[in-house]
């Protein structure tokens, strides 16, 4: 069984889709169908159910991608040990965060690793953190920063820092100059402004009104902190949000008041519990005072 093969099986599994995993690996898909072809052959079981428009996995094929992923990773820590002992860093790092993590600053740790370790090529995605745990799960990221509930499969998380949540509302609101804490209760027939539910900081507020047994109305959603901020300042709503977020500029002239239901946004770095983390990954964990 060659790593080619499973490199290209891989590619197929994820794409769902032949020509394309072709085109991601910049190869031939005459060669991507050989090489699954010879999976086939050699495990004596189909891997894909094929179709005119996509392929998906079969049984085998689901049970064989787990393993695909963790050998490459294997084999791809094993190639970087060796460039360690000689000296050597390269390759590439990838890196997830969500947006405006406050406890944690990915640009100037991006900007601070860049300049020390040059010869490596880095990515970073912005995305909600349930989404960014399954990419670090299937190995698509070596390293995310993500608020985080609890434990997650095929993850490993490190605990860096946490932050209370808070109600933030227009100074002219009716609770604004209450000096808190706030009861959920009072917040029932509240209008909010919130994140959609893939980011972290949206889960932790649901995880809050849930446990207090509060229904609560998201009337405005978001997919970005400043336009959450700007619906606020602008009377349409109040939002709950981690404490960093009450002191950005944008957030200058509104009341933020404490929630009577103390609930913890908890950032964490995830890494891919299979294998150990690459080279790369473990320079830029190495400068991060995470804690386990």
């Amino acid at each position: 069984m060659e790593l080619r093969h499973l490199e290209h099986f891989v590619a197929v599994a994820e794409e769902q889709h032949f020509t394309h995993a072709a085109e991601r690996l910049r190869v031939a898909q005459s060669g991507v169908s050989a090489s699954v072809r010879a999976l086939e052959r050699e495990l004596g079981a189909e891997l894909f159910l094929r179709t005119t428009r996509r392929v998906g996995l079969t049984d085998a094929g689901r049970a064989l991608l787990v393993e695909a992923r963790r050998t490459l990773a294997c084999a791809a820590a094993a190639r970087e040990a060796v460039a360690a002992v000689q000296g050597l860093m390269g390759g590439t790092l990838s890196v997830g965060t969500e947006q405006c993590m406050g406890t944690v600053d990915a640009a100037a740790l991006l900007a601070s690793f860049h300049a020390r370790h040059p010869q490596v090529e880095v990515h970073m995605e912005q995305a909600g953190s349930g989404r960014l745990l399954e990419q670090v799960r299937r190995g698509e990221l070596d390293v995310a920063f993500v608020v985080h509930d609890g434990l997650h499969e095929g993850v490993r998380l490190r605990r860096v820092a946490e932050e209370p949540l808070m109600l933030l509302c227009r100074a002219d609101h009716p609770l604004a100059g209450t000096g808190g804490p706030v009861p959920a209760a009072r917040l029932a027939g509240e209008v909010f402004v919130d994140l959609h539910p893939d980011w972290g900081a949206r889960r932790a507020a649901d995880l809050a009104f849930a446990d207090a047994g509060v229904a609560r109305k998201v009337a405005l959603q978001v997919n970005d902190v400043y336009t959450l901020l700007d619906l606020v300042s602008r009377g349409l709503g109040a939002a709950v949000v981690p404490r960093p977020v009450t002191l950005k500029e944008q957030a200058r002239g509104l009341s933020a008041v404490p929630l009577a239901e103390p609930t913890l946004w908890k950032v964490a770095v995830a890494v891919p519990a299979a294998g150990q983390p690459t080279a790369a990954a473990r320079a830029l964990l190495a400068m991060i005072g995470h804690q386990d």
